[in-house]
């Protein structure tokens, strides 16, 4: 509700693309549209982070999963750490109500002429400054893990097997560090608060740095898009077309094609389908087109899982689910379902101040879920150049119909529910969730506890819920799109009643 109230006002603010943007109020700063995709569904949800993080109102699209926003071209690398988004890409133009030629060749000649009136000189700025960011990042992570290499060397007295027995514990211990545990031989925790101060200012410096690489890189890009690095080399790009709408007499291929053939002869670049510099977007839904230049090679939903099961949940949606529950310092969160760790890793980034419990049935789950997390210390470590106090969370391997925890003891549960497609099967859901729902009531706190779940399997839910009227009071549901197929996301709050009677489920 916080987020679609802030979203509201945001919207209310109504700062939508503008044709075109050119520097800001202050003269020189040069200003950037950015549009982001977003998992369909968390629109508002995103509009609402990056009014928290970036102090910027955004629109949401007529086409559903991409918002709008402007910010400085400084504010780049704060952009690239949000955590609701996939893609991003900076807006040449938008046009909200394109007028489209029936005839075919009439609408794509249109299409081939608008390369030559669009203002593409500010977008390639940012697309540049995007990119020597990019660089820059790359170096400071192998200057980095040099660094940590040669700590290791010292510490090692440069005795090869001493290494190798550090990286053994090291993953033996990983698990166990995961948690969060507790100190060694009964230390307090000072210590640990004395390392995380050190590596909030480290992280900061890394922001300043940043920040003014960002400053030098505005004032010195170029921005003509016809050079790269030196003055010899071409371009390579390509364009993508995203087409959704059934009125148009062309199809998504044939735009790219004929709109790629202008950006050619406009800039001189070289077009090449997969090993290119640059990305021209080209997105058209019904009659709104947006063109754009892609920031991200890969989509930003990728970034804490490195080991992958067969229904891994996105990190972003991962992301929306918990901001749904609007999670407060030292709330518990649960995760009795949690497949490859996607939610809580998400959560122990996002919100280190909660306590965050993970756990599967599955034991191939509960080890893949314990090497992402391992994963994420070992980023932490090399990021931070210094030992890392761990993250705010755990793992088990546990029977969802009879957890290990206390009555009324846990604030928050989010989990990815089975559809009963990949995994488990619809007919199982019938008993499952009706038993999953009476058990997550039982150890969820009465009055104030909640509950984000994530199904596609929606009439078994409807029954389940139904029949636990008395524990559970549903509050909000966010339609979504997982991999094609059409889910929900259920906000549930937690009534008063007593949830320790068994009823009989249907």
């Amino acid at each position: 509700r916080r987020d679609m109230a802030e979203a509201e006002a945001a919207g209310s603010a109504g700062a939508g693309p503008a044709a075109g943007q050119g520097p800001g109020e202050e003269g020189a700063e040069l200003a950037a549209v950015i549009g982001a995709t977003v998992p369909t569904g968390f629109e508002l949800t995103a509009a609402a982070e990056v009014q928290e993080k970036l102090g910027s109102a955004s629109s949401v699209s007529r086409d559903r999963g991409k918002i709008y926003f402007e910010v400085p071209a400084r504010s780049l690398p704060q952009v690239h750490r949000l955590r609701s988004v996939d893609n991003l890409f900076v807006v040449v133009q938008e046009f909200k109500d394109y007028q489209f030629k029936e005839n075919k060749e009439d609408a794509l000649k249109d299409l081939e002429d608008l390369v030559k009136k669009l203002p593409w000189t500010d977008p390639l700025k940012v697309w540049e400054l995007n990119n020597s960011l990019k660089k820059k990042k790359t170096k400071r992570k192998k200057h980095n893990v040099q660094r940590t290499a040669s700590k290791e060397k010292l510490n090692d007295d440069g005795e090869e097997e001493g290494t190798a027995q550090k990286d053994t514990n090291k993953q033996e211990d990983c698990a166990q560090n995961a948690t969060g545990g507790e100190p060694a031989s009964g230390q307090d925790t000072e210590e640990t608060k004395a390392a995380a101060s050190r590596n909030g200012e480290e992280e900061e410096e890394e922001d300043d740095n940043e920040q003014s690489d960002a400053k030098d890189d505005v004032q010195a890009g170029s921005g003509d898009g016809r050079r790269g690095q030196g003055e010899a080399k071409v371009l390579k790009f390509r364009v993508t077309c995203n087409r959704a709408g059934d009125k148009h007499s062309f199809t998504s291929n044939e735009a790219a094609r004929d709109f790629g053939g202008a950006v050619q002869e406009h800039f001189q670049w070289k077009a090449d389908m997969t090993n290119f510099d640059v990305e021209v977007l080209l997105n058209i839904h019904n009659n709104e087109v947006v063109v754009g230049i892609a920031l991200t090679e890969e989509s930003l939903h990728r970034r804490n899982i490195t080991h992958f099961g067969p229904t891994t949940l996105r990190s972003t949606l991962a992301y929306g689910m918990l901001r749904l529950c609007d999670p407060q310092p030292t709330d518990i969160i649960v995760d009795p379902m949690c497949g490859t760790g996607a939610i809580p890793i998400e959560g122990a980034t996002e919100w280190p101040s909660c306590y965050h419990i993970a756990g599967d049935n599955n034991p191939q789950a509960v080890k893949r879920a314990a090497n992402n997390i391992c994963s994420l210390l070992k980023k932490n470590e090399n990021k931070e150049s210094s030992t890392s106090p761990g993250v705010p969370l755990d793992i088990i391997q546990w029977d969802i119909c009879n957890l290990p925890l206390r009555t009324g003891s846990v604030d928050v549960i989010v989990t990815d529910m089975p559809f009963g497609k990949r995994i488990g099967s619809k007919k199982k859901n019938w008993d499952l969730y009706p038993a999953c729902l009476m058990e997550m009531g039982r150890i969820c706190t009465p009055g104030t506890g909640r509950a984000v779940l994530l199904t596609q399997d929606k009439k078994c839910f409807a029954k389940a819920l139904s029949r636990m009227g008395h524990i559970w009071r549903k509050g909000q549901t966010v339609w979504v799109n997982v991999g094609g197929l059409h889910a929900a996301v259920y906000l549930l709050k937690r009534t008063w009643e007593r949830a320790e009677e068994k009823r009989p489920f249907w």
